[in-house]
């Protein structure tokens, strides 16, 4: 697919992979760095928020997990947590090292599971001068207990089942049992949550990233169920944005919201809609939340001063 930014292919190393990553070149010496959300590559993890942020003048690092997308590492579409947060360590130290940034002003953007994780990146690497949750996935088993309500009794043995004898099959070397990211009400699939049908028209229009295989081992689903990332968030001391949807069915908004108040320098914004309103109908409201952070973080002084809670409403303007 032909381009509407400038950018070019880059890698780095993670535990002896090689990672793979598009580095858009900024102009302001600001460089964000990101990563799609569980499984999701980094083309359709990242593209529609990438180009904001370099038309604004950052720069962006947009990378694939090890065993993911473009990224080396076998068995593929295993991704295991640790790994992952292995990955941004990787990532933000490459980042430091880019043509034109400013090690001290290096940001990190995620969503979903990746916005997950970001607590604990931000936690674990406290000179980042932002971190960006958005609809962050902060607490798996409250995720899990919300989807169950979306999925049926036999549908939901089908995927333990296949998800255990994975496990047992990765021990002894086994390739992965793979399941589909989304599927149905009935099907065996990490998630059946209303708004994650919403995964093809949001992530993947008109079929625009063909390459990208949407589906993931299932011990991996079944691990990312007891991932309770939110708890880090008190222990984050960069400037902190959570962005959430009220209507989120797949992440869910309340874990975040309170992990964004546990957070000492956090600012929450609100949004209406599903999981994915941000790449959709909410799109140009939440790119300009998330610019006008950047921004003030960044480019400007802060003063460090807590924002509790933001919630843009036109209606109220």
């Amino acid at each position: 697919m032909q381009q509407s930014v400038e950018r070019e292919k880059v890698h780095f190393t993670s535990g002896g992979i090689t990672c793979a990553a598009w580095h858009y070149r900024g102009t302001n010496g600001a460089l964000v760095i990101m990563a799609g959300g569980f499984a999701v590559t980094k083309e359709p993890g990242t593209d529609l928020f990438a180009r904001r942020f370099h038309e604004a003048g950052f720069g962006v690092l947009a990378f694939d997990y090890r065993r993911l997308g473009e990224s080396g590492g076998r068995p593929r579409l295993v991704l295991p947590v640790k790994d992952q947060l292995a990955d941004w360590q990787a990532a933000i130290d490459f980042a430091a090292t880019l043509p034109g940034v400013d090690p001290t002003r290096i940001a990190a953007w995620g969503f979903s599971a990746t916005g997950g994780h970001l607590f604990r990146v931000g936690a674990r690497n406290p000179g980042l001068a932002a971190v960006i949750a958005h609809t962050p996935n902060a607490d798996g088993l409250a995720v899990t207990r919300n989807a169950s309500r979306h999925q049926k009794p036999l549908a939901m043995l089908r995927f333990t089942a296949k998800a255990v004898l994975d496990l047992l099959g990765g021990v002894v070397g086994r390739d992965p049992l793979l399941v589909p990211l989304t599927g149905e009400p009935g099907t065996v699939a990490a998630l059946t949550t209303p708004d994650s049908l919403d995964t093809g028209r949001a992530l993947n229009p008109g079929s625009r990233y063909p390459d990208w295989q949407q589906a993931v081992a299932a011990r991996s689903a079944l691990r990312l169920a007891f991932y309770r990332p939110g708890r880090y968030a008190s222990r984050v001391r960069s400037p902190l944005l959570v962005l959430v949807c009220d209507q989120d069915r797949t992440a869910l908004a309340e874990p975040a919201v309170v992990a964004a108040r546990r957070a000492p320098r956090a600012e929450l914004v609100r949004l209406p809609g599903g999981h994915y309103a941000p790449f959709l109908e909410a799109h140009e409201q939440a790119a300009e939340v998330e610019l006008s952070f950047l921004r003030r973080h960044m480019l400007d002084h802060p003063t460090g001063e807590r924002v509790t809670a933001v919630t843009p409403d036109p209606a109220r303007r």
